[in-house]
């Protein structure tokens, strides 16, 4: 019993971690679609776009709760987590091409394209965490929701003043890959021919991968910037 809660406080201090790293974006989009908007307009702007970034999150949630069941999915979700975790060491992420709107609905409209590929990373987080548990995804969900609308700027500045924040947060991304990726169901019949090794492997060998490759990516970008 206290094994069980003590591993279900380390899942909710991993999803609020993963949230407040991965949400700050999201906060981001939403100021700067509707930095062009009259002040008196602003509000209206940033909380149609917050509820439309909100809504997707859930409906995304739903969905890929769903579909984790079946055959690879798990496996596709876990290197996509991989992918976002090294382009988030590597800088792979850009919010130029938000754009300012001078109408609210335009301004709602660029939020929620941006948001709904934005957001996928922190659902897909969530629920590789949450293992299917409803309470821990209801946590995650209404955790996101302050940090969607408020958390750009406190988040902008924890980051800048710990930068060793990042490299923990991608590292826990891909645990969590290496953890879902071991969970399905094709993926674990082959590790039965292979011996079956426990999921610590797989979670360790996941973050160890994207502290790996996102070093060599930086050292080659320093190479080729000094060369």
């Amino acid at each position: 019993m206290t094994d069980s809660f003590a591993y279900f406080g380390f899942q909710l201090l991993q999803i609020s971690w993963l949230d407040v790293l991965l949400s700050g974006d999201n906060a981001v989009v939403i100021a700067l679609a509707c930095r062009g908007l009259p002040p008196n307009k602003r509000r209206y702007g940033v909380v149609l776009g917050a509820a439309a970034a909100i809504l997707l999150r859930v409906l995304f949630t739903l969905a890929i709760m769903r579909l984790l069941g079946l055959p690879l999915v798990k496996l596709i979700g876990g290197v996509l987590l991989l992918a976002i975790a090294i382009k988030l060491l590597t800088g792979g992420e850009s919010h130029g091409a938000v754009k300012a709107r001078p109408s609210v609905l335009g301004a709602v409209a660029t939020i929620t394209i941006a948001d709904g590929v934005m957001s996928l990373d922190n659902v897909l987080a969530i629920v590789g965490v949450a293992h299917g548990d409803m309470r821990l995804v209801v946590f995650g969900l209404l955790l996101s929701i302050p940090l969607v609308v408020f958390g750009a700027s406190s988040v902008l500045r924890l980051i800048d003043r710990f930068p060793v924040l990042i490299w923990v947060g991608a590292a826990l991304l891909g645990w969590v890959a290496g953890e879902m990726m071991a969970a399905d169901p094709v993926f674990a019949a082959w590790l039965d021919r292979m011996g079956d090794p426990p999921d610590i492997v797989a979670s360790v060998v996941g973050a160890a991968l994207v502290l790996a490759v996102a070093q060599t990516i930086r050292l080659f970008a320093r190479k080729r910037r000094q060369g």
